[in-house]
Formats: structure tokens, sequence, C-alpha cells
């Protein structure tokens, strides 16, 4: 669905922890100072009014180190009013206690200094970054200028979510799992700096309803039958190998390869060569088994077509299924060749359509040594997978500077919450060099995980790096 872009020139003042409340899911209500009508707004954090009992007493014991790091006067989320409505009777802010991050007692206690409360029910998203904002909160509302420009593509909650937490304050249904909001409150804090710790806490604020589940995109059709195009059994020779081919060459360009269209395998031809980021000549085999003459035909088409010194210069592969005999291993040492099986290559391509640009072909080329490779293959792409980790840590780090209410973080704080978080000796602590050589990385235009203040050292969360 298209996201609708739209204009908001109001926002609404609330507690700032109220508003971290909302962000983090754990709620989706509010207490305005009057009734709201339903419409859009932007939220502004505000301090707790005087007429509130203080923090200690407002808060529920799960959610005050939360509500105490709360920061003031800054603007990180949009809202919908989709209902408002007036509290009158006491026997129901037990309930709602539960279901929010307010103590019963200071329900009690606002509700016996006045005839009722305003619930208002919103729909929250986020905004892609956070906005200083400098004024007194006189009026429940306060102008903005220039006006904010905002879509739906950051939901704090899915609709399904949203809708079945709406259902169940507005009719007061107890929580379904206390046990578990027990459990995900007495990991919180130890979630900070251990990895473990933080992936069980996802796992139950997700299971609560109160963090939406991460999605991934659905990988193209085709990679999924690079390796059932390469082992197929079915079908003519012909057919099986112009098949496997045709493959092997999408995946090739997909990787970043430039494929010389001329090279298309048939009859006295070679099945492929690519002329970019380096010359690599291939011969590929689909069915039961690569044979014994895999490397002498490469070897001989390959040298017709290219000429002894370029194809000496190439990088040499062999796509194909099976383990290599002991004669063919032999080939490929004395003339450097490379075998690997259609699946190593599958699992290139799908690394690359997870994390485009994640495969760096250069780097690559250091793998590609002679016999057979798919243990090298293995190792780069493991290699990979950690440099991407890495970088997941670090943006995870600058986002829990921001939750702890340390907006735009210097490096030397991004590095101290990245050792305290995931290094488990001094052997795997970063420097400061290593951890601002990454910030400016995941700043850049190009990637937008971060932002950047100017080309100062403090950066900003935008969005996760997401990895299995």
């Amino acid at each position: 669905m298209t996201d609708i872009i739209r204009m908001i020139d109001t926002a609404l003042c609330l507690p700032a922890a109220d508003i971290q409340a909302l962000i983090q899911g754990r709620s989706l209500v509010v207490i305005p100072r009057q009734f709201i009508e339903l419409g859009e707004f932007a939220l502004y954090a505000d301090e707790l009014s005087n007429s509130y009992p203080p923090p200690e007493q407002y808060y529920r014991s799960s959610f005050l180190p939360i509500a105490k790091t709360a920061k003031t006067g800054i603007i990180q989320a949009w809202a919908k009013c989709k209902s408002c409505h007036m509290i009158d009777d006491t026997e129901q802010l037990e309930i709602l206690s539960q279901l929010t991050v307010w103590r019963s007692e200071a329900l009690r206690q606002i509700l016996s200094q006045q005839e009722y409360i305003f619930l208002a029910y919103l729909r929250v998203y986020l905004l892609p970054e956070s906005i200083e904002v400098s004024q007194y909160c006189e009026d429940q509302f306060i102008p903005l200028f220039p006006a904010l420009t905002v879509g739906e593509d950051h939901p704090i909650l899915s609709n399904e979510v949203f809708d079945q937490r709406y259902r169940q304050i507005l009719n007061r249904q107890p929580p379904l799992h206390p046990e578990l909001e027990e459990l995900q409150t007495a990991i919180s804090q130890l979630a900070i700096t251990d990895s473990k710790a933080k992936r069980l806490d996802e796992q139950i604020q997700q299971f609560l309803g109160w963090k939406m589940p991460k999605t991934t995109k659905p990988l193209p059709d085709w990679i999924s039958t690079i390796n059932q195009k390469g082992t197929a059994e079915t079908g003519g020779k012909y057919e099986k190998g112009t098949a496997f081919e045709n493959i092997v060459r999408q995946s090739l360009v997909f990787l970043g390869f430039e494929v010389d269209t001329d090279a298309k395998g048939g009859a006295g031809g070679m099945d492929l060569y690519c002329t970019k980021p380096y010359p690599m000549v291939g011969e590929c085999k689909a069915g039961k088994g690569l044979g014994n003459m895999a490397v002498k035909e490469l070897v001989e088409l390959g040298g017709t077509h290219l000429g002894q010194e370029t194809f000496m210069k190439s990088v040499k592969l062999v796509i194909g299924p099976g383990n290599p005999s002991r004669n063919l291993l032999k080939a490929a040492q004395e003339w450097k060749v490379s075998i690997i099986n259609p699946m190593s290559l599958q699992k290139l391509v799908e690394l690359e359509a997870k994390y485009p640009g994640s495969v760096n072909l250069f780097e690559l080329k250091d793998y590609l040594t002679a016999g057979q490779i798919d243990s090298k293959v293995d190792e780069y792409i493991e290699t990979v997978k950690q440099d991407i980790k890495l970088r997941s840590q670090i943006i995870e780090a600058v986002k829990k500077l921001g939750e702890f209410g340390t907006d735009k973080p210097t490096v030397t704080e991004i590095r101290t919450q990245y050792n305290s978080m995931f290094a488990t000796d001094i052997n795997s602590a970063l420097s400061e060099e290593k951890v601002r050589e990454l910030l400016i990385e995941l700043s850049s235009p190009l990637t937008g995980y971060l932002g950047r203040v100017d080309e100062t050292d403090r950066f900003y969360f935008l969005r996760e790096l997401e990895i299995d």
C-alpha cells in the first residue's frame, strides 16, 4: 500500500515518559488535559505536570527506570487520535493500570481531585528523525513551524495488534499474560548489557504485542532454483545444460559481474565469460556429477576463444554438483581452477539478496583458490555475516542510548555503550577509531541506518539493520 504523505502543524503536549510508553508499545492511551477531537498531531515530550503525583508514585515500578530517563523538549513521533472519552468510575482504574504504565493509586488520586479523566487512544508512528523543540506548553497543543511532513511507514504496532489492544483497553479486559509481563520487567535491565537477554526481551515484547516482529522481504523465486537446476536429472542433456548456464549467468550478473553475452556455451563455445570487475571464465555442468573432463574442456575452450595469455590471467571456475574425482582435483590444481557446487553459488546470491552490496567481488576473489572451494565460500559468507552483525550491533547501541535519553550521542559514548552490550572480552572490544569508521559508514546517505549531525562526531538512530 502506498504511504500517504501529510502535513502536521500542531503537537500534543504529553509527559515525556508517557510518550516513551507509546513508542515502546507498552500502551496506546494517554491522559490529555482536555477532550481531544479525532485527528492527527505530533507528540511533544513535556515535563510531568505538578498537578500529578511525582514519577515514583505515578508510574508502575517496571516502567520507572524508563520514566526517569525520558527526555523532554523533543518530538519523536506523531499520532492519530482514534477515540477519546471520559472516565469517572474508580472501579475501572485497577484494570486500566494493568494495561498501561500508571499506578492505580495515582489514577485514583487524580480522579479524587477532579470529576473525570479523559482517556485518548492513539495510533502512533515514528518520525525518521527526532526533532528538538524548545517551547513552553501553556495550552494542550503547541503550533509547529514549519509543519512536519509525515507518513505511515513506521507504525509502532501493526493494524491487527493495535485493533486487539484497542478493544482490550476499551472493554477493560485484563492482561492476557501478566506472568510474561513480570518476566519482561525482570530481564529488561539485564538486556541492556547481555545480548541473549536482549533477544529474549524482544521475543517477549513481540509476543505481548508491545513490539512489531521484524520482517524481511522474501527472496526472488529464481534464487531458490539455482541448486535445483544445477542438479537436475530430468529432461535432455542440452535442455539441462542450457537452463543451468542461464541461471548461472543471471546469478553472476546479480552479484555484480559483467557477463559477456557472446559466451553462450553450445558446441565449441565457452559457457560463460565475465569481463568485469576482473576476467573470469567458467564451465557449467548440470546433472549427477562433474565428470573427469570438466577442467580439460574449460582449458581447451577458454584458451581457444580468449588466447593463452588472457586465459591464464583469468579466474577459472567450474560449477557443478557432486564431489570431484581425484583426477579432476589434480587438473584443477595444475591449471588453478576453482570448483564449486551450485548450492555455494546459491548461498552467495542469497547473501547479496538479503543484504544488497554485501558481496565484495574483489574480496571474494581471494577465496577463489584452486580445487574444490565450497568450504572457502562458506568461510567468506560467514565473514560477511559477522561484519553485518557488527554493524547491526553498532546501530543497536546508538538506538539504546537514544532510549536512555542520550540524544545524538558522541563516538565515545557509542563506543562505551557498544562494549558494555556486546564485547565479551578485551579482544572483542572496539577502539574509538573503529567505532567512528563504522558510524560514518552507517550514516552515509547510501546506507541511511544512522544520521549524523553535520560533520560532527554526533550520531542518531534512523532505522534498524535486520539480520537473521
